[in-house]
């Protein structure tokens, strides 16, 4: 079994594509992420680019993805420190990255930018092992 920390546009494009995680992995996320993902549809529906039933429905999708949720003592205060060394302005980024050092293999993310920060801190893996048994 592997554990994978996903992040909010990752958790959108599984939903979006109808991917399928192999039934042997287990996803992890801080327990922003289901709002985050929410977040970003309300934008994709304001630039147009979503008609809002479809943002709702990929919101109905999102809800039922088994993944666990986590915001406990020791990934906030990992964040921090995470956060406090690389001198960035937010947690956002460092509870998804708390999360994959504390309970996780590895940080899958379909976001460049993200998987640029993840640089150095956490394993990074593409989507792909998500869909293979055994990876």
């Amino acid at each position: 079994m592997a554990r994978y920390v996903i992040d909010a546009p990752t958790l959108l494009h599984l939903v979006d594509h109808d991917l399928r995680v192999a039934p042997a992995h287990h996803l992890a996320a801080p327990n922003s992420i289901r709002s985050e993902a929410l977040q970003l549809l309300l934008q994709e529906v304001r630039l147009g680019k979503r008609p809002e039933r479809a943002a709702l429905e990929a919101h109905e999708r999102i809800t039922e993805l088994r993944m666990r949720l986590l915001g406990d003592r020791a990934s906030r205060a990992t964040a921090w420190r995470i956060a406090r060394e690389r001198g960035w302005d937010t947690l956002r980024d460092a509870e998804y990255l708390a999360i994959a050092r504390l309970q996780a293999d590895a940080l899958v993310t379909v976001d460049p930018a993200m998987a640029e920060r993840a640089a150095g801190i956490v394993p990074v893996a593409p989507l792909a092992v998500l869909f293979r048994e055994g990876a």
